[in-house]
């Protein structure tokens, strides 16, 4: 803050506009290389989830404790207009988080031109593009910090208004004064690291009058006070009841937590001065009673406060910028539980409101001829720097690994970069970034979990389960963990114990609509199929945009022979999830079977455009060109399966028939061949190998395999009618005569037996 008032002549005046609009551009430009990024770390708790997405959802923001990350209920009702307005694209809520900075930025010009303060837009530069910000302006999840603090500034604006258009002899209490404490409330409800707005309005009217009055400056706040209290206990008890702030990771004493405070004083201060080497997610300090170099940052810090004390007679402005600066810090300098402390004591966003105070000071005693081009020159370079910055803030890949090569120990980096990398389909380079979280903390539940997912993706079920279940070893009520073992469980047809963890996942997680998908899959697996249609429906509601769970009511009707209905639901899921390729396969199924071969040639070809190696649409896409008669579409389906996997028997006897169909009868005969050297027991193959060779004239040939094929199945009509053909036409009439009775005993039936049975016996002199 300024030098002692009554030295500083006031100059108050009306910001220029060109100002403001030259500063909204520099923001925007400085922030151009992350606003068409994608969504980073708890992004997705943010934007508005299904469930919370209609009208009931929004009365569940404000009164439903737990149905958001935090209970900052204004804020989510500001992701759920917004949410409307453009839905999951996050360049509209980026585009928000800066256009919301750059207002903060002139509603600070404008405090300052309301303390007089000279350097009005030095300061409000500074704050908006100082590079510190980066992290709350880039990251969608930090709306809370732009948007309250927009609420915020704009409180102590209409406050400071009306503590100067008030004199000691009239009320307070004026509509000015209503309208700043309810956007203070708004503030609050925004975020409550806002809740020391009424310390700070003390502490800037002492500055501006050097003294307080009890009746004419704390009576009005009062009221104010008693809010910020229960907005201070409410979050709290949230932080340890719904986000987990409690463990060990919190169990320091109360001289750790002042070694805290004080080394984070020092650390922002720094980086406000000096900002390079900004991180996501800064180094863990180790912090210990026992270390003595630990004392000297607290020590530091109460050298500055006795100093800014001793001259406070002469100059208010360092007492009053240090007493700003570290009350607006004090909710995250670790006297209370904040979950972010599991990864680190210290973060960028947590000092976006205290720089204010900074900045402020900045502007009031930097003036003088130096001022402008000493100015310009720093406002240049710290935009740079910005730029620079924010272009880290991309994409989540790109700021994990940024992280990594900046902090590399940081375990939350490297397994939140293997869930990214995961859902792009790398599975192998997931799981070994998972382990290397493992290898710097054993004890990390969500590793031991994410790790499980990848070797569950890769078939490798025990391995799975081992880490599943390490997972809730650390952390018995973890509702994911407890998901993911009972989907691995259920993948061992262990189907009881896997519906026993969905059942406790979903006591955890009463919404949680996954655990309610994977419960119904395993009651419709133990033939309880009401039970997984209420299991089904009930996720639905919970999400009303759940592809999969109309895709498992749509399989369930199906099975049914509920062909229409079945239909629908398939419909619905590819509409929701036009890249959800069991949808798309089980639609193609049910579109076959309703005679609309057109249509699931339609929708299998699009499964390949999702996923070309699909082996289920390939082998569906084969069948149903076959099916139609376009025999070297098929048999081009054919070769592409067999190019993903050799040992296909099934695919090569397919492709074998398809073959025949094209006149190529040696390329068939081979394919046979190679269908029954994978599988001996291959009784169609053996028989349709038979046939081929009936046809090419290699009768002893075809005997051989018509035989093999009765030795693996003596009931097979056809085969006996086939055999008993060419043991006639090679004249051997009584076997013939054998081979047609047993086909009559199995096939009575059976077209043109009978005739054949009857010339067989005329041949073999056999009379009734």
């Amino acid at each position: 803050m300024a030098e002692d008032k009554n030295n500083i002549p006031a100059v108050r005046h009306t910001p220029p506009v060109w100002l403001a609009l030259l500063l909204f551009a520099a923001v925007l430009v400085a922030y151009w290389p992350s606003i068409r990024g994608g969504m980073l770390w708890d992004d997705d708790a943010h934007i508005t989830r299904p469930a919370l997405q209609s009208v009931q959802g929004l009365w569940r923001i404000w009164f439903d404790i737990g149905a958001t990350q935090q209970y900052y209920p204004l804020l989510h009702s500001a992701f759920w207009l917004e949410h409307h307005f453009w839905g999951d694209s996050t360049t509209g809520y980026r585009l928000l988080n800066v256009v919301l900075h750059a207002t903060a930025s002139c509603l600070f010009a404008l405090i300052l031109s309301q303390l007089s303060i000279r350097g009005v837009w030095l300061g409000a530069f500074l704050f908006a593009l100082h590079p510190v910000g980066v992290e709350s302006v880039a990251w969608i999840s930090e709306q809370k910090n732009t948007l309250s603090t927009v609420f915020y500034l704009l409180a102590m604006l209409l406050y400071l208004q009306n503590d100067e258009e008030t004199n000691s002899g009239s009320s307070r209490l004026t509509q000015k004064y209503f309208i700043a404490m309810s956007l203070f409330v708004a503030a609050i409800l925004t975020k409550s690291v806002t809740a020391t707005l009424p310390a700070a309005l003390l502490v800037i009217v002492w500055w501006s009058r050097g003294k307080l009055s009890w009746e004419r400056d704390v009576v009005p706040l009062a009221p104010w006070f008693a809010v910020s209290i229960g907005a201070g206990l409410v979050t709290a008890w949230v932080e340890r009841r719904y986000i987990g702030a409690m463990g060990s990771d919190f169990s320091l004493s109360l001289i750790e937590r002042c070694l805290i405070a004080g080394r984070a004083i020092i650390f922002y201060l720094g980086k406000l001065l000096w900002p390079l080497n900004l991180i996501f997610i800064y180094p863990k300090w180790t912090v210990s009673a026992r270390v003595w170099w630990q004392y000297l940052y607290p020590t530091a810090v109460i050298a500055l406060m006795v100093s800014a004390w001793l001259v406070r007679r002469r100059a208010r402005g360092p007492l009053a910028a240090l007493l700003l600066f570290t009350g607006s810090l004090f909710p995250a300098l670790g006297f209370f539980n904040v979950y972010p402390f599991v990864y680190s004591f210290v973060a960028d966003h947590f000092q976006y409101l205290a720089s204010l105070a900074f900045f402020g000071w900045i502007a009031a005693v930097a003036h003088g001829r130096w001022q402008t081009p000493i100015g310009i020159a720093a406002i240049g370079v710290l935009g740079t720097l910005t730029w620079f910055q924010s272009a880290m803030y991309r994409n989540s890949e790109t700021l994990y690994r940024a992280t990594i090569v900046r902090n590399p120990d940081c375990w939350m980096a490297y397994n939140n970069l293997g869930f990214v990398i995961s859902g792009e389909g790398r599975v192998s380079e997931a799981g070994a970034l998972y382990q290397q979280a493992l290898k710097i903390k054993p004890d990390y539940a969500e590793a031991h979990n994410n790790l499980g997912a990848a070797f569950y993706s890769e078939g490798r079920i025990p391995d799975a389960i081992e880490h599943f279940e390490y997972a809730l070893h650390v952390r018995p009520t973890y509702p994911d963990a407890l998901n993911n073992l009972g989907n691995a469980l259920l993948s061992a047809n262990r189907l009881q114990e896997a519906m026993t963890h969905f059942e406790q996942a979903l006591r955890l997680k009463p919404d949680y609509a996954e655990a309610k998908l994977n419960l119904g899959t395993a009651l419709y697996k133990a033939n309880r199929v009401s039970q997984a249609v209420t299991n089904f429906t009930e996720a639905i509601r919970l999400n009303p945009n759940y592809a999969e769970a109309y895709d498992a009511l749509g399989v369930v009707s199906y099975s049914s022979g509920q062909l229409a209905d079945a239909k629908t639901q398939f419909e619905k899921a590819v509409r929701l999830k036009p890249n959800y390729v069991p949808a798309r396969r089980d639609l193609a199924e049910a579109l076959w079977e309703s005679g609309q071969p057109d249509e699931a040639i339609s929708q299998l070809e699009a499964v390949l455009r999702l996923s070309p190696q699909d082996a289920e649409a390939l082998t569906g896409l084969a069948k149903l060109y076959s099916a139609r008669g376009r025999f070297p579409e098929a048999a081009s389906r054919y070769e592409e399966l067999l190019r993903l996997n050799p040992n296909d028997a099934t695919a090569h006897h397919e492709l074998a028939l398809v073959l025949e169909s094209l006149k190529r009868p040696q390329d068939a005969f081979a394919h046979f061949q190679e269908a029954i050297r994978l599988r001996p027991d291959y009784a169609d193959a053996h028989y349709n190998l038979g046939l081929l060779l009936v046809s090419a004239g290699r009768r002893s040939d075809a005997i051989t395999e018509f035989k093999i094929v009765l030795r693996y199945n003596p009931n097979h009509a056809e085969t006996h009618d086939a055999l008993g053909a060419v043991l006639y036409e090679s004249g051997r009439f009584a076997e013939a005569v054998a081979e047609f009775t047993e086909t009559l005993r199995i096939k009575p039936d059976l077209a043109g037996v009978r005739d054949n049975l009857e010339l067989a016996r005329r041949a073999a002199g056999i009379t009734r």
